[in-house]
């Protein structure tokens, strides 16, 4: 027997799907990019901000707003959420090493967050475990290589293929533990 499903309840799952496909509404906006960085990425997160918009992405800056001592938990955090919800395509989050930000990241379910230093990781981040959060560590990075990993990252599908059965074991592992061992 097939649950029926309201005209109304269909057109809403469309707009959840499309918001997490595409980071907008059907409407054809721009796609989203949460954006987010402690101090030590703040001012590489305003160069970025700047490099998502001349690409044709909408950034949303979830903090911080000026050059002042955050938690970078908190700041992965705000960004993975988004992501979660679909109010973000994917997301982006610095600090100063950008391994905490990865950390904090992938302790939410459903976000993929990937550390990179350089383009070949970030296709492959995507192309290979279709990561939805990128983290960039300001302290390693100068601004034309943090661009550079940040549009090909931006650019980049994931191949589905044998890779998706890897990146469902993962979605598995989440749900098996997040009960508890």
């Amino acid at each position: 027997m097939t649950p029926s499903v309201s005209e109304a309840e269909l057109q809403a799952i469309v707009d959840r799907v499309l918001r997490r496909t595409l980071g907008a509404s059907a409407a054809g906006q721009r796609r989203v990019i949460a954006l987010a960085a402690d101090h030590r990425g703040f001012s590489l997160k305003e160069l970025l901000k700047e490099h998502l918009q001349a690409l044709g992405y909408s950034p949303l800056d979830c903090g911080v707003f000026r050059e002042e001592p955050a938690d970078y938990p908190d700041l992965a955090e705000a960004v993975a959420l988004r992501v979660r919800r679909g109010e973000a395509w994917r997301g982006i989050v610095i600090d100063g090493a950008g391994i905490g930000s990865s950390i904090a990241a992938n302790k939410i379910p459903g976000v993929r967050a990937a550390l990179c230093y350089n383009q070949a990781a970030a296709v492959n981040s995507v192309e290979h475990n279709d990561a939805n959060v990128l983290t960039l560590g300001a302290m390693q990075l100068g601004p034309e290589l943090a661009r550079a990993i940040v549009t090909a990252w931006l650019e980049t599908r994931f191949a589905g293929g044998r890779h998706a059965k890897r990146v469902e074991k993962i979605a598995a592992l989440e749900r098996r533990y997040r009960a508890g061992p």
